[in-house]
């Protein structure tokens, strides 16, 4: 008897440990089935294609916080990575509206990427869907935030320079109706409300000039130009000023080169960089226009003798009624505008502008536009 116990006792022992062996391999899987299950449960019918259809960036969070279902708006904008929200104030507005269970619509300037070099605004709006999850949905407002503040900046510029003029000719008038009888200062004071007056109208023009060019089909007259005629036109403009402050204007290449162009635009963009370069050389000293061509680009450059600008201030020199020095610019008449509407004139043109400047020994602008053959294409000169 003990030695049949003896041979059947490791046989029971082996039994029991693999039914144990077998009802945890179960209970294992029933549990990976069901884990299975609750990761791999669909959104609401119809929602993954709405979803989908959608232009706006869109992620869908689990209870675990992970991301369910994200769009490409969603990657492209650097909201996900790695099935996880990338920004904490998104997060934060998630379990927001997980403890409330009331939608959360708001405004956030979150990083785009992972370096955080650029902001994106966005107006983001997040809200349960089903029992379970959270909807995130983002529109990117950042172009349409931008132009709402340059608009704001520029109104705010605009009315603080028409100001300075208009409050200029009222104390010039009431000076004017104080000394009616004194031809010396009558005259005086008529010099100088005839030059705030030009001034005025000057800011006006440029303004006027400066909104046609930022709407659509503003330039429609093309045809053909040499580049010579162009700036002879605008060394015209400029020829008394030059004369006045004894600066000579010398101008070398652009005989036989020719672009396609509003001649008007062209001709205003050209005077504009020689008033900036006039009005910053010194007696004596010399503004060279320059033209070369090439790989069929255009390049004029003007090129001064003056102070310079500073190298912080030198990208911001196109910008509307941005000054180096705004009270030098101030007495010579300057509104500010100038190298902006150059920008938009050559933008407008296929073509760009660009500045270089050493402090103590002068700058240069340079406007490239594509160069056009007359013999192909048959314009008129």
């Amino acid at each position: 008897m003990d030695s049949l116990w003896l041979v059947l006792l490791p046989l029971a022992l082996g039994l029991f440990v693999g039914a144990i062996v077998v009802v945890l391999v179960q209970v294992a899987a029933d549990r990976g089935a069901e884990a299975a299950r609750i990761a791999g449960r669909s959104l609401p019918d119809g929602l993954e294609e709405v979803l989908d259809a959608l232009d706006s960036a869109t992620v869908v969070i689990d209870p675990s916080n992970t991301v369910r279902k994200s769009t490409s708006a969603a990657l492209s904008m650097g909201l996900v990575r790695q099935d996880r929200l990338v920004h904490p104030e998104l997060q934060d507005l998630v379990d927001a509206v997980r403890r409330t269970g009331e939608p959360v619509s708001t405004e956030l300037d979150l990083a785009r990427g992972p370096f955080g070099e650029s902001q994106a605004h966005l107006q983001v709006r997040v809200a349960r869907v089903g029992a379970r999850d959270v909807l995130i949905v983002a529109d990117d407002r950042t172009e349409s935030y931008r132009l709402e503040q340059v608009r704001r900046d520029f109104l705010a510029n605009v009315s603080h320079e028409l100001k300075t003029p208009i409050s200029a000719i009222g104390l010039l008038v009431e000076a004017l109706q104080s000394v009616p009888d004194d031809e010396e200062q009558v005259r005086r004071f008529a010099g100088q409300l005839a030059a705030e007056s030009a001034r005025l109208a000057r800011i006006t023009q440029d303004i006027i000039e400066l909104s046609r060019l930022q709407s659509t089909g503003a330039t429609t007259d093309f045809r053909m130009l040499r580049v010579r005629d162009v700036i002879a036109a605008a060394i015209e403009r400029n020829q008394v000023v030059a004369k006045a402050n004894d600066v000579e204007i010398l101008v070398r290449g652009g005989k036989k080169t020719y672009v396609y162009g509003d001649e008007r635009l062209l001709v205003t963009a050209v005077d504009n960089l020689l008033s900036n370069a006039l009005q910053h050389s010194p007696p004596g000293s010399r503004v060279g226009v320059g033209v070369q061509v090439e790989d069929g680009v255009v390049a004029i450059a003007v090129t001064d003798q003056g102070e310079g600008i500073p190298p912080a201030d030198l990208d911001r020199v196109f910008e509307r009624f941005f000054r180096v020095d705004g009270a030098r610019s101030r007495n010579t008449g300057g509104t500010g505008l100038g190298l902006s509407i150059v920008k938009h004139v050559v933008q407008n043109h296929g073509g760009d502008v660009q500045a270089w400047s050493s402090l103590g020994h002068g700058s240069t602008f340079t406007i490239r536009l594509p160069e056009a053959e007359p013999a192909r294409t048959g314009g008129r000169l």
